[in-house]
């Protein structure tokens, strides 16, 4: 493809996209380092960079609020704008030094069989479905603790859809390499079913249930519980986190692939989650299955060397975490039909306010409280634009884009500390508490139903 001149700043990082699905082949590879050759063994992820040294980025965290402020940082970023370079796909730098072979870890997975999951699921009832995407239905059940029989478990279960599976043996191990990837910041694997009924094939996937549903369900308009500044900015770090795990952390790197915000879930606690990652072998879409893989891209979310070269890689990731920057930034989605013509494409839209920092609180979700937000949103925006530069060699690393936001979010923490959300469910309950603590007040403060109470404390319960 010919080159096409950039402008400065992240005004040159978004191109007009075209509605398109797109498939693209993940594997692991395990390598056996000898004098002379690699071996490889392949596994349904994609093994991509070395994991050496690079400098680190220089922190923003001490930056002036003054109205150049994004301005500045953008002509910096935008300096590394170079033309894209579509053979930056990381293949010739595989890591060389071996490690234990995957198949023989111990896997802690439980086997489910189809009654089971149905009893869990009350026979895959709609009345306990959780969603329904390309991957097939989640459902919410309930299955027994293996510690204590007595008592039951919350879980989701993954119903996958049947076309285009491959052989028992092949999904199995699959499955159990995605059992032996744990940390705090990744949906848990429970366990999985994969067993024939009346209907054919099975195939089920059991995680922990997370309660506080999706950060894509939060920041919608719909949303009855719009997240506060101060709980996206944890978000934007516990993402940062997972994706690090996955990318630099473990002896082999898995690319998420499918990074957005309807894969980022939030338990009890409001700590995010990602979801769905390494799924690419597991569960084709209908209509999209090729002979070894199919992987369904999210328009919006994808890098722009994926979409143009098929070709995957980490920085395909870091992309796709800048573009979950600007959505917590602004409360849109990436790309959202029902807007104005000019504001269906976040990244297009958001361009001309990104040069000017006086313009900057344009772009800011109107539902935030923007008196303590204004500067880490600008810094926050400012880590988005290193993700989006068009060249994946000058991305950051994962684990550099985690420094960043972990400075912003101290420094915030630091300036206006917040108390943590209650979760859905206990907010619906609190909101009863606080109509009748409301009412009491109301009652109080009118001169008419004190002295009732002192005559009839225990009979009064409203003055009208």
């Amino acid at each position: 493809m010919p080159n096409t001149k950039e402008n400065k700043g992240i005004s040159g990082f978004v191109e007009s996209e075209k509605p398109k699905l797109f498939g693209i082949k993940l594997y692991l590879f395990e390598l056996k380092s000898s004098s002379s050759e690699v071996a490889m063994k392949c596994f349904p992820f994609y093994f991509g960079e070395k994991k050496d040294g690079s400098k680190r980025l220089q922190s923003i965290s001490g930056r002036s609020n003054s109205s150049t402020f994004v301005e500045a940082e953008m002509r910096r970023s935008g300096s590394e704008l170079n033309s894209m370079d579509a053979s930056d796909t990381s293949t010739d730098s595989l890591r060389r030094n071996a490690f234990p072979s995957l198949s023989q870890r111990p896997s802690n997975l439980r086997v489910f069989t189809v009654p089971e999951l149905k009893t869990a699921t009350k026979s895959f009832s709609r009345g306990v479905m959780l969603g329904e995407g390309g991957f097939g239905c989640v459902y919410k059940g309930l299955i027994k603790s293996v510690d204590d029989p007595s008592t039951r478990t919350e879980v989701a279960v993954k119903q996958l859809g049947r076309r285009g599976i491959q052989g028992h043996k092949e999904w199995v191990t699959e499955v159990n390499v995605l059992g032996i990837v744990e940390h705090p910041n990744l949906v848990k694997l429970v366990g999985y079913c994969a067993d024939d009924d009346e209907r054919g094939i099975q195939r089920l996937l059991v995680y922990e249930y997370m309660p506080n549903r999706s950060v894509e369900h939060h920041l919608s308009p719909r949303s009855e519980t719009p997240l506060p500044w101060s709980r996206r900015l944890k978000i934007a770090q516990d993402a940062a986190r997972g994706l690090t795990y996955l990318h630099e952390e473990i002896d082999f790197q898995i690319i998420f692939r499918d990074f957005k915000s309807s894969n980022i879930l939030l338990d009890e606690q409001w700590k995010a989650k990602l979801s769905d990652f390494g799924l690419a072998r597991l569960g084709p879409s209908d209509g999209f299955t090729h002979v070894s893989t199919a992987v369904v891209g999210t328009m919006g979310y994808a890098a722009p060397e994926y979409v143009q070269t098929g070709r995957l890689t980490s920085k395909s990731d870091v992309w796709s975490y800048g573009v979950f920057l600007y959505e917590l930034i602004t409360g849109r989605r990436p790309i959202d039909r029902n807007r104005p013509k000019g504001e269906q494409k976040m990244l297009e839209w958001i361009r001309p306010y990104l040069s000017d920092g006086r313009k900057f609180q344009i772009i800011l979700d109107p539902r935030l409280e923007r008196k303590h937000l204004f500067k880490s949103a600008q810094k926050l925006a400012v880590i988005a634009n290193k993700c989006l530069v068009r060249n994946p060699k000058n991305r950051p690393k994962m684990s550099e884009v985690l420094q960043m936001v972990t400075q912003v979010v101290e420094s915030s923490v630091s300036t206006n500390p917040q108390p943590p959300l209650k979760s859905v469910v206990a907010s619906e309950e609190a909101s009863q508490d606080i109509e009748t603590v409301n009412k009491k007040i109301t009652m109080d403060q009118n001169p008419d139903c004190n002295w009732l109470r002192m005559l009839w404390p225990k009979l009064l319960r409203r003055c009208r």
